[in-house]
């Protein structure tokens, strides 16, 4: 779980609607895929999802009008929410009050850690 203070302080300088899709972003990950344990990284400027066995899986990431879900190894995936064309990593751009598909998502984290698990 993430702690509150730790989220605020990431939070801090981010538009209230942006903070409040990276809120409702971090609850549904912890809900879909409660294995992994979720660190803030205030240098990186991220939310950092981590899996005992699979390692670094995936990072919430604010930015100035979106939110990125980065998967580390988003190009071994295959989802249609995926974009990118880095030789590793790959991202779902979320906007403002916007949230992946509940399902969708925890079928691509449920991959994603297969994947090095």
């Amino acid at each position: 779980m993430v702690s509150e203070h730790d989220l605020n302080q990431l939070l801090m300088r981010t538009e209230p609607a942006m903070a409040d899709t990276v809120r409702a972003l971090a609850a549904l990950i912890g809900e879909v895929a409660p294995t992994l344990e979720g660190m803030i990284r205030i240098g990186w400027g991220s939310i950092n999802y981590r899996h005992a066995t699979a390692g670094f899986v995936c990072a919430v990431f604010p930015m100035q009008d979106h939110v990125s879900l980065v998967f580390e190894h988003g190009r071994q995936l295959n989802s249609p929410m995926l974009q990118g064309d880095g030789a590793q990593v790959r991202f779902i751009r979320i906007e403002p009050g916007a949230l992946p598909d509940r399902d969708a998502l925890a079928i691509l984290i449920a991959e994603a850690i297969a994947l090095r698990a």
